[in-house]
Formats: C-alpha cells, structure tokens, sequence
C-alpha cells in the first residue's frame, strides 16, 4: 500500500509561483506514473500532469503546458509541481496519484493540498 502526502500549497497572487511536492510512504520498484490532477469548487477532478518512474514521458494539460513543470526525486521518493505564472482560474485542491505497477490506472490518491490564486 503507497501512501501519498502532498504539501506547499497556499494562497499566492496572480503570477507569482508555488511548487507543490508530493512525498510516497516507500519506494516503488518497478515501472508505473505519478501525476498530479486538481479540483475546483464545483468542477470534476481534472488531470494536471504526470511522470514516469525514470523520470521521463512528462505530460501536461494544455492549461498548463508552458507554465508548470513536474519533477521527480526517486531518492526522496518525491514528486513536485513547479508552478509558474499562476492565474486565478489555477486555484484548485490538488492532489497526488500514483499508478498501479505496469499500468497506467491511477489507484493511490493524496489527500489533497489546496492552492488559492488571487487577484
């Protein structure tokens, strides 16, 4: 079982940055994906980005192709989100998943850190 912790969020103005970090309870060995997926009030859960376990095969959302970069740390077993240029339509809760081993099937979620942009 992987526990996920995320962690950084916080209220920022429009522009500004935050980096969200996203820490697992153990290593993983073995080939799955990590990503990063948000909520806003009222709107469905929505996918941000994700990684491969080597760190490679990044995707983005178009929203945020550009201005937000997903990394990994496989030695702290972290994940992070740099976000750049935030905009009001950003602030969501974002949360952490983590993919079943070999497949691409998010399984272990986050609890979830919320981001607040303002104007």
């Amino acid at each position: 079982q992987v526990q996920l912790v995320e962690s950084g969020g916080g209220v920022v103005q429009a522009g500004g940055s935050l980096r969200l970090s996203c820490a697992a309870s153990a290593r993983t060995f073995g080939t799955y994906i990590t990503g990063w997926f948000r909520q806003a009030p009222g709107k469905e859960r929505e996918f941000v980005a994700q990684i491969r376990w080597s760190g490679t095969g990044t995707q983005y959302s178009d929203s945020v192709k550009g201005r937000f970069t997903i990394s990994r740390d496989n030695a702290k077993n972290t994940v992070y989100l740099q976000m750049n240029s935030l905009k009001l339509e950003d602030t969501a809760v974002y949360y952490c998943a983590q993919s079943r081993l070999g497949t691409y099937e998010y399984v272990y979620w986050g609890q979830g850190t919320q981001v607040t942009v303002s104007s």
